[in-house]
């Protein structure tokens, strides 16, 4: 009886008809887990860009302006409400841990959330694999909101009247006998002067686009404020009048910008009582700047409205005519003529000693140069001052007057700007950097 069983033994051994199946059975195994773990190791990843986003979403919470009255405790229990609020509506994982650290420092806050979650498994919970742990953090930085007091110096000398475009001084020189293309604010002539003359032909002065733009820097400030009050500004010139030069406060420091702006709005030429008053030594950059530095307490660090940063907004062409042995370029003898004093006049690029006195104070100095146009028919510049502007035709970026103007300048807050353009465009950059910003940093 045997037999038989035996013969449909070594039959069914020697039959090969079946071993497709069999060994796709035994292989099909571990395929549907790799299957499986690819599915579920991709739906881990999507799920945990979603909760990183929520984690980006806390810590940028805690850094905007509304969240900086919070103090770090409060500003850490909120960053956790706020992703767990958010994750508490996702359902393709379950969250294990978030933690929070929010830290205040003298430049800013920084705000670090860190969770762990697992993620469910399908496929993969054939292999024993029934969920997949993910983890995260987010960083957010945010400066904090810097306090800021301007002021605004604004040379308002003789050189201020020339006409500030190419084409206003052509227009000068068209309609003046000796073709100048300076408007000169001179009193014993008065309105029948160059000044009166710009003004009647609608000439633009340089002064006329320093008084503008100082006003619109008002307004750049006013809207720039993250926090009230955090910009003050004061306005001061060389002098009104020439008989009383010397620094002059036109607007006192003030948070109310909108009232300094109207302020502001009386900056004009400096009048001179009759022509060549005293030599016309009449822009003492180096007086000037002491006496500026002497009006400045020390600067703070900005963190507050009781330690504001200091900044000088130095604006002008750049060129001292001063009465002084001390020059860095050649002096002329010059005489009053009505008075017959005599002067030994200076015309030179500015002296940038006392700009760094200031600096060593821990005072910025923004400088705004007022490109110092070339007049080929005046006879005075072509001998003394274009030799120092890149002559013989200048002005140019290498200028020495422009060198020395950006060596008065902080790191960073020099401007050249040319009379058509705008110098309150140039100064967006410096409010920007005294702006708060929150950014993810990783």
């Amino acid at each position: 009886m045997f037999g038989p069983l035996a013969a449909l033994g070594r039959s069914f051994l020697r039959d090969r008809r079946g071993n497709v199946a069999i060994t796709f059975a035994i292989a099909s195994i571990p395929i549907v887990v790799s299957v499986g773990a690819a599915v579920d190791f991709s739906m881990a990843n999507r799920t945990k860009a979603s909760l990183d986003s929520y984690a980006d979403a806390a810590a940028l919470s805690v850094v905007n302006l509304k969240a900086m009255s919070m103090t770090e405790s409060a500003a850490q229990t909120s960053a956790v409400q706020f992703f767990k609020a958010q994750s508490a509506t996702f359902t393709g994982a379950t969250v294990s841990t978030v933690t929070a650290k929010v830290t205040d420092s003298s430049s800013g806050r920084t705000a670090v959330v860190n969770y762990t979650a697992s993620v469910p498994t399908t496929l993969a919970n054939v292999a024993g694999i029934a969920k997949i742990d993910v983890a995260g953090t987010s960083t957010a930085k945010s400066a904090l909101p810097t306090y800021m007091d301007f002021y605004m110096l604004l040379d308002n000398t003789p050189s201020m009247g020339v006409a500030a475009t190419p084409s206003d001084i052509t227009r000068m020189v068209n309609n003046t006998s000796d073709k100048c293309a300076f408007a000169c604010h001179q009193m014993d002539a008065t309105p029948n002067d160059y000044y009166g003359l710009a003004k009647s032909l609608g000439v633009t002065m340089r002064i006329d686009v320093v008084r503008s733009a100082t006003q619109q820097l008002m307004d750049t400030a006013t809207s720039s404020q993250v926090v009230s009050n955090q910009f003050r500004a004061a306005v001061y010139t060389f002098g009104a009048k020439a008989e009383t030069m010397g620094l002059t406060k036109v607007a006192s420091l003030s948070s109310n910008l909108s009232s300094v702006k109207t302020q502001a709005g009386a900056v004009d030429l400096m009048t001179i009582p009759y022509q060549n008053y005293k030599s016309d030594t009449l822009t003492n950059f180096d007086d000037i700047l002491k006496a500026m530095n002497s009006e400045l307490s020390a600067s703070g660090d900005g963190s507050t409205s009781s330690k504001p940063q200091k900044v000088v907004f130095f604006v002008s062409d750049g060129v001292q005519d001063a009465d002084t042995s001390t020059c860095l370029k050649t002096t002329v003898q010059g005489q009053d003529p009505q008075t017959g004093t005599k002067y030994t006049r200076c015309q030179s690029p500015l002296n940038t000693k006392t700009c760094d006195t200031i600096k060593n104070r821990g005072i910025k100095i923004a400088v705004l140069y007022t490109t110092y146009l070339a007049l080929p028919t005046n006879g005075w510049y072509m001998s003394w001052i274009d030799p120092f502007n890149a002559g013989p035709y200048g002005p140019s970026p290498n200028s020495e007057i422009a060198q020395n103007m950006e060596a008065c300048a902080s790191p960073g807050l020099y401007f050249e700007v040319s009379p058509t353009q705008g110098i309150s465009e140039a100064m967006t950059a410096l409010f920007l950097k005294a702006s708060q910003q929150a950014r993810i940093s990783k």
